[in-house]
């Protein structure tokens, strides 16, 4: 039968999500890629991919996927690895350079803006190279490690989950796993397909897990491991809760609103064998 086909994103904060991919026989059932989270989305959307940890964003463009249900990448204060960098004051921002590897960063961005910080500033898509940024623009968003990697007392930051949770009072999903139906209709379906994704999650987030994480991650990173734990256990939210799900669609309705993002259509989920609307 055929091996189901998974897109991965090379961020330390999807490190807790694949651990039994990686370390357990999970990994056996699948063919694993690792890339950004917006060639994650391409690789659904073409096909090359049959689950894939996507965007937020991405789903309003792809058709016929199932949301695996229970997990994400989310947050519930301040994210810390999703960054506007500015060298001027928020009013004073007119020209922002935009880190084109996640659609969803760039649409709450632009939501920001249009609804809550004012102003009508030019967006344009560059490399995530801060200084590079910063030379052509007033300010620049950068996300996933680079953004980590920022030393925040040289700049103007503004962290975007805690602007959102600031004005909404809700948590922001960033990325979540879909599977394309079709894919599923085609594959082995001899456990539960969910099940695999929310065990992984929660062995990834096993105390003594966390700490063999931070310790390949801050070295691989240049962080101290501390700071990669609290990372991975306060600042990013790991669960597709409820309250997450009402910050998702409220994200959904104002994206919509301003022109960040087209309109979506109804949740579906993946439930066992069948993908149910929610």
């Amino acid at each position: 039968m055929k091996r189901l086909r998974i897109s991965a994103i090379s961020y330390l904060n999807t490190a807790p999500l694949m651990w039994d991919f990686e370390h357990g026989r999970a990994g056996d059932a699948f063919d694993i890629s690792y890339t950004l989270p917006a060639q994650c989305a391409a690789s659904l959307r073409a096909g090359s991919a049959d689950i894939g940890i996507i965007p937020a964003a991405a789903y309003c463009s792809i058709p016929d996927l199932a949301i695996i249900p229970g997990v994400a990448i989310a947050s519930r204060r301040a994210v810390r690895s999703i960054l506007l960098v500015s060298k001027v004051p928020l009013e004073n921002i007119r020209t922002v350079a935009l880190d084109t590897s996640s659609m969803t960063s760039v649409a709450l961005t632009k939501v920001l803006f249009a609804k809550w910080w004012g102003g009508r500033p030019s967006f344009s898509a560059m490399a995530p190279d801060l200084d590079k940024m910063l030379q052509q623009r007033d300010a620049g968003l950068v996300i996933g490690d680079p953004a980590l990697q920022i030393d925040r007392a040289r700049h103007i930051t503004y962290d975007l989950a805690e602007e959102w949770i600031h004005f909404t009072g809700k948590p922001f999903v960033f990325a979540f796993w879909a599977a394309r139906q079709a894919a599923l209709r085609d594959a082995a379906r001899d456990s539960d397909l969910a099940l695999s994704f929310q065990q992984s999650r929660d062995h990834g987030l096993v105390p003594e897990n966390v700490d063999q994480i931070a310790r390949d991650w801050a070295q691989r990173l240049g962080l101290s491991e501390t700071m990669v734990k609290d990372y991975l256990t306060h600042s990013i939210h790991y669960f597709l809760d409820t309250d997450c799900l009402a910050g998702l669609r409220l994200f959904y309705k104002y994206a919509e609103e301003c022109g960040a993002l087209p309109q979506v259509a109804p949740l579906q989920f993946l439930e066992g064998a069948r993908a149910a609307a929610s």
